[in-house]
Parts: structure tokens; sequence; C-alpha cells
């Protein structure tokens, strides 16, 4: 299999502009391609949207179309050089796709490994199986929870370590990804602010200081860091 991912936790951490963090992975996972097709759908305002992307993808030698401008989106798709689908709130992205009936189109040109994929956020959701471990409010109703499957894991984005020192007594996220392991056995991979994932065919790294955490059902969460061997997730 000859996909390219590129799946971030997040588009911004604190402190720091747009994709600054990330930005040397952009560049090298990008290589000489510099056309992007921007894929607006988990915002309402598309337009609004695309121009915040732009704004602050250009300045690195990016050139980035929307798909909300393409009259033929399936075709725009089969086209594009590369695809990168931004964060919001991913219920919405979801329906947006099953609604333009693009779901099989994205994923038939990146598993055939004509398109490269960068996701944040809700756009690495779109890139797991299902949506069960995103973080967000159903403000919609997609027709199902399956999404792109270009990844045979679970991504929980934005992910934060239970604080001990809280009084708070609503569930941490590892409470509620342990609840997804009482009724589902596909792994889970936390992705801390700042860390991001590649995936180049049946290879895959963790980029980022931050690292991440492992959920295996039946298991004890496991750290992960830059560097470990992955590829078993695949």
């Amino acid at each position: 299999m000859s996909r390219r991912l590129l799946l971030l936790s997040t588009s911004r951490v604190h402190g720091q502009p747009y994709m600054a963090y990330c930005r040397e992975d952009l560049l090298r996972f990008w290589g000489y391609t510099r056309e992007l097709l921007f894929v607006p759908f988990a915002a309402q305002d598309y337009a609004q949207y695309a121009a915040r992307v732009r704004e602050n993808l250009e300045p690195m030698g990016f050139r980035v179309r929307s798909l909300h401008d393409c009259a033929n989106q399936a075709r725009a798709i089969r086209e594009a050089a590369g695809i990168f689908v931004g964060g919001g709130n991913s219920f919405l992205l979801l329906r947006t796709l099953y609604e333009r009936e693009l779901l099989p189109v994205i994923r038939e040109q990146v598993l055939s490994g004509a398109l490269p994929y960068m996701g944040s956020s809700a756009g690495s959701n779109m890139a797991c199986p299902t949506l069960k471990t995103t973080n967000d409010m159903p403000i919609v109703y997609p027709p199902s929870f399956d999404a792109l499957n270009l990844v045979p894991f679970q991504i929980n984005p934005h992910y934060q370590d239970p604080d001990p020192n809280s009084t708070h007594m609503g569930e941490t996220r590892e409470d509620r990804l342990r609840e997804f392991h009482e009724w589902n056995a596909t792994p889970v991979i936390g992705l801390r602010e700042g860390a991001l994932l590649e995936i180049q065919g049946e290879q895959i790294s963790l980029h980022g200081a931050p690292g991440a955490r492992l959920f295996l059902q039946g298991q004890a969460p496991r750290e992960l860091k830059p560097g470990d061997d992955l590829r078993f997730l695949l």
C-alpha cells in the first residue's frame, strides 16, 4: 500500500502562529508538491475558513484551492496533487462528505498513492475507521459514524493527560477512551497538542516533543515517544 498521510493533532499550539510547530514536518512531507486542495467542510463559513488557511500556508510556499469553489468536486479530488482536510466539527465534516458522496473518492485516491493526505484535528479523525473517538459535540447527524478508514487505528486529537491535582469530578479523556474499549477493539492513539503522525506506505512515525499515548483494549495506556517502532499499528 502506497498511502502517504500526515495527521496532526492540531493546527496551532499555544503561543505559536498557525502550523509553526510543524512547519518543517509539513515542508518535508510535501516536498515539491505545493498545490493543495483544501476541504473546509468542518466549519460553516467555507470562504472565511479557506481564506484563513491561504493566509497562513501561502507564505510557506503553498498554493491553496478550496474544494467548495470547485464545480465538480469529485473530479477536483481525482486531479489534486495533495489534499488537506481542516479541523472544526467532525460530525459536520463527516455529514458533508457523505452528502456530497466524496468519501469513496478520497479513500480510493489516498490508498492508491495518488493523493497525499494531510488532516488536522477533525481532518485527522476522518482518516480513522470511525468517528467514535472524537472530542466534539454532535451538532449535526451524519448517516454513519464510518469515516475514511485510511489507517486501521483511531486517533483522539488534542489528548489531555489526567491532572492528579484537579478537583473536577467529570470524566477524563482516559476514562472516555476506556469506555470506547468496552465496546470496540480498535487501538486508539491519544495525540497531544504539538504531536503528529506520518504514514508512508507501511511505515509510521510519531513526531513532536509532546508524544502520545496508546490505548489498547484490556491494557494499561502506554506512552509513545518519537522514534518508537509503531509499525504493529498498521
